[in-house]
């Protein structure tokens, strides 16, 4: 705390400059205005943007003369000095072909021109903001170089930046006006849930690579940074109005509506004030996939059936004579009404009291709705709600903010447990099963069925209790039910069964899931360039607790909530050398969690500019990541029916306690003295020798124990990263604009999650000498064990590499094509660790490309786009499956009205392709038509 004190101290000094007012108008050549350009002066981070007519006003706390610097993306940049107060500049830019000046700020928290950045950063400006051919600026995202999207509903797409990544991207983070958007109990981004309005979006960058050296623990794959504009630069009302019809084979054509409000006001010099709404709603991409992921067949042809998006059906036991037998399942789209809504808001107060860049901001932000995401089970958000509050003070050379995010669950649930309970609501699992395995083998003896049409018949008299048979009658076999017919969709016991279920957080009973957890969050960062001259030194730090509240429903916190501590500091030095040809830029961060030993996170590049205009880059970097367990790694406790969920905290293991039943078999064995019931911790799955989960299931087919591997699971630890880049961007004589890099990531303690399988009696070995491990050996065999889902890391090697091109170009008058390229791969020796799951989850190969216009004809402008991807195979907990290759194709075209500010804009995702998959288990992303009106843009 003496360091942020000392800090602070340095921010109110120096604070007597003359302040120097400037204002004009930023025109293209064909006298339109150009928003959002950025007008900086020269060698300070001081600034604004133009607004929606162009406009500008900068007020800068320095002394006479000085110049100033007008860029925006695809113009060529101008500087105008500066002489007197309230000069006015009247500037018209010229095109470039080329996006390689722009300025960003994330890669190094300085501003620096995009082309000179230390590592590869991606860009949406305004323009491209404006003309994505995409529902939203978010989805637009999918079309950057480095981007692939997991789509698990049709509002909520996880971005995936050089792989390892499933729905629940705990790799990547995502910063909004400098606060962290991760859920705090499920530790990853929800999208756009409480991002920003595409009204609202001054600019969003986007690194792909380890960035932990800056940005702490989660910046291990990726940043996303999203900036909102100020009400002191952009003010005035602007608004929205998107109207459309979704097409999916399993959901149809529905309607689909989005709408989005800005105002924002400069009151005084000193005080100005922004508030945004949005609202859309629209109908899910069901899900509604059939196949059976384990246990092969269909309802028809396996009685033990399993279909990936029916629920219920995951209940089976194993039946004498008659075999493993699984309940009948509910569609996915029977157990949520497969409405998704999203409400979004934020407000925010900005205080200028020197009428200088020194700010004081108040912001909240909330966001609630209903959308699908998908983990271990697929769980349906009901009126789930997330907010954050942030106060932020900043400078020429500082930040200091702190915030705090909290959520609500709402009324979501787990829709796997929904189709289990509503079954049990009308029998029980010991009725039903015993009304099957009464009705089979009567009818085999009875009626001489053979053993497909007694499985009909069985299936048939346990869900409806109909023991009619043609040309004998209603019930010639005598069977009495065990409990109610089955609860039909649609009917009123399935409505009221179902609300009960969905309602009940108790998962023996219902489906509900409880939570109300937290994260208090402040960071801190100083720029010495004003006082130390050598070279550009900054100083930083954060610091952070988690609050994990879910009432027993997640995480193992009966008793209270559960507080988790962590902080880091860091620091980067830049400087140019050899006539500022190279830049080096260093930085080095300390981070420091609750429950692991601290961790050094360093980060050296080096950046040449060659050529006589300094517009050959090349740059290479090392660069090192770390990712601490998140709270659910640590503290989860859940039972999810065929397997729980432990989190491995040694303060975890014991808190989780669970009885379960021992089958009439174990407690048959001769002398053994098995009790009916056994009780099990956390610590059964960590504190002694299991089986792999895969080497149980060839014991099952093969009887030999030698198949059988005992393994040993450690307490999960950070994992690291070190990423080997070079790039080069650069500016052909022909207008071609180049951007590369080559990546190699060398991963050690990689975190993964693995299945295991514990005996409810008897001991795990590979002695069959010892009477014990006999023993354990038949509890495996009679269906008596246990199924842990464990968070561990790899001791083997894990390799990733990868390969990035863009290329871009004016072809003809303002058209404007660009192509990119991206490979990724990784490299895992599976016969070290059988039981590790990779989860990498990336195409090897794809393709993007772009051809638009902004000025096809006077006010028309039109963009058009295309992706490919190669087939890859995904891994979760949920599923796992080969995703097929596919081309998708997006194209828009858009109309301006100046006389009412206005831009009407028509487009289309996935405009000429069949239903494609992102993620297995997920709903097929159908067709997406609109159009939408934006007023004051």
């Amino acid at each position: 705390m003496k360091v942020y004190f000392f800090i602070l101290s340095l921010f109110f000094c120096g604070c007597t400059f003359a302040q120097t007012k400037t204002t004009g108008l930023i025109k293209d050549k064909d006298g339109l205005s150009l928003p959002g350009t950025n007008i900086a002066v020269v060698g300070e981070n001081i600034g604004t943007i133009s607004d929606m007519d162009g406009k500008f006003i900068l007020i800068a706390n320095k002394q006479l003369p000085f110049s100033i610097e007008i860029s925006s993306v695809g113009y060529t940049s101008q500087k105008v000095q500066v002489t007197k107060n309230n000069q006015v500049v009247n500037i018209t830019l010229l095109e470039e072909e080329n996006r390689l000046n722009e300025i960003v700020i994330s890669a190094s928290r300085t501003p620096e021109r995009i082309i000179e950045s230390p590592v590869t950063i991606e860009r949406m400006g305004l323009k491209e903001i404006r003309n994505t051919s995409s529902p939203s600026f978010y989805e637009g995202l999918e079309n950057l170089k480095e981007v692939h999207f997991n789509t698990s509903s049709l509002s909520f797409k996880s971005i995936n930046t050089r792989g390892f990544a499933s729905v629940a991207n705990t790799r990547f983070m995502q910063l909004v006006d400098g606060m962290d958007n991760s859920s705090p109990a499920l530790n990853f981004v929800l999208g756009n849930l409480i991002g920003l309005s595409e009204l609202d979006v001054a600019s969003v960058e986007l690194l792909p690579g380890a960035s932990s050296a800056l940005y702490g623990a989660n910046a291990f794959n990726g940043v996303l940074f999203m900036t909102s504009r100020s009400p002191f630069t952009t003010q005035g009302l602007s608004m929205y109005y998107k109207q459309g019809i979704t097409s999916q084979d399993a959901a149809g054509d529905n309607d689909y509506y989005d709408f989005g409000i800005r105002a924002a006001h400069a009151f005084t010099p000193h005080f100005a004030a922004k508030a945004n709404f949005n609202y859309m709603q629209g109908t899910e991409w069901i899900a509604a996939d059939e196949r059976s992921m384990t246990t092969g067949g269909n309802r028809s042809k396996n009685q033990n059936y399993d279909g990936l998006n029916l629920y219920g059906d995951e209940v089976t036991t194993f039946i004498p004579n008659v075999g493993q037998v699984s309940r009948t399942g509910y569609r996915e789209q029977d157990l949520s009404d497969n409405k998704v809504e999203s409400v979004k808001a934020d407000f925010s107060l900005h205080f200028r009291p020197w009428e200088n860049e020194f700010e004081i901001i108040l912001q909240h932000k909330l966001g609630f709705g209903n959308t699908i995401y998908q983990g271990a089970n697929r769980y349906y958000l009901k009126d789930f709600y997330m907010n954050q509050s942030k106060i932020e003070v900043k400078g020429k050379n500082f930040f200091v903010r702190a915030y705090m995010t909290g959520e609500d669950a709402g009324n979501s649930y787990d829709m796997r447990f929904a189709g289990w309970n509503v079954n049990r609501a009308s029998k029980t699992d010991k009725g039903w099963f015993t009304d099957y395995a009464t009705a089979f083998l009567q009818s085999q003896i009875g009626l001489g069925y053979d053993a497909n049409e007694a499985r009909d018949f069985a299936r048939n008299f346990a869900d409806n209790n109909d023991a009619s048979i043609e040309g004998l009658g209603a019930n010639p076999l005598g069977l009495t039910p065990n409990g109610q017919p089955r609860f039909l969709p649609g009917t009123p016991e399935f409505k009221n069964a179902l609300d009960a279920v969905t309602a009940n957080p108790n998962l023996k009973e219902g489906a509900q899931f409880l939570d109300n957890s937290k994260i208090y969050h402040a960071d801190v960062n100083y720029n010495f360039k004003d006082i130390i001259k050598v070279a550009e030194i900054q100083l930083g730090g954060s610091l952070r607790q988690y609050e994990m509240n879910s009432f027993g429903t997640i995480f193992t916190d009966y008793d209270g909530p559960i507080r988790y501590e962590e902080f880091g500091i860091y620091t980067q030095v830049q400087k140019k050398f050899m006539e500022e040809r190279l830049k080096f830029t260093g930085s080095i961060r300390y981070d420091k969690a609750q429950n692991f030993d601290g961790q050094f996170s360093p980060r050296i590049s080096f950046v040449y500019s060659a050529g006589e205009l300094k517009n050959h880059n090349f740059r290479a970097s090392f660069q090192t990541g770390f990712r601490n367990p998140t709270t659910q790694d640590q503290y989860i406790g859940l039972d999810l029916g065929p397997f729980a969920l432990i989190g491995s905290a040694p303060d975890n293991l014991n808190r989780y306690v669970e009885t379960m039943p021992v089958s009439a078999a174990g407690q048959a064995i001769p002398g053994a003295n098995i009790p009916a019931e056994v009780t099990l911790t956390g610590g059964n799955a960590y504190n002694s020798p299991v089986y792999s989960v895969p080497s149980v299931t060839r014991f099952g087919l093969s009887q030999n124990p030698a198949d059988l591997e005992v393994v040993n699971i450690n307490l999960v630890k950070p994992e690291q990263v070190k990423a080997f880049e070079v790039g080069y961007k650069t500016i052909l004589e022909n207008g071609i604009s180049v951007d590369m890099n080559v990546y190699y990531n060398i991963y050690n303690d990689f975190m993964s999650t693995s299945r295991i399988i514990t005996p409810y009696y008897g001991i795990v070995g590979s002695d069959l000498t010892d009477p014990q491990v006999l023993l354990g050996l038949q509890a495996i065999a009679n269906g008596d064990r246990r199924v842990y889902q464990v968070y561990t890391n790899t001791s083997e090697k894990v390799n990733s590499a990868g390969i990035g091109i863009g290329l871009s170009k004016k072809v003809y008058k303002d058209f404007e094509l660009g192509l990119n390229y991206n490979f990724s791969d990784f490299d895992f020796d599976q016969a070290k660790d059988p039981s590790f799951i990779a989860g990498f989850n990336t195409p090897k190969h794809r393709v993007k490309a772009s051809l638009g216009n902004t000025a096809l004809f006077k006010n028309f402008g039109f963009n058009f786009n295309a992706r490919y991807n190669s087939e890859y195979l995904w891994q979760s907990s949920f599923a796992d499956g080969m995703v097929p290759e596919n081309v998708v194709f997006d194209a828009q075209i858009n109309y301006a009205i100046p006389v009412i500010k206005s831009v009407l804009k028509v487009g289309a995702t996935n405009l000429f392709g069949d239903d494609y998959i992102q993620v297995i288990g997920a709903g097929l992303i159908g067709r997406q038509v609109f159009a939408s009106l934006t007023i004051n843009p």
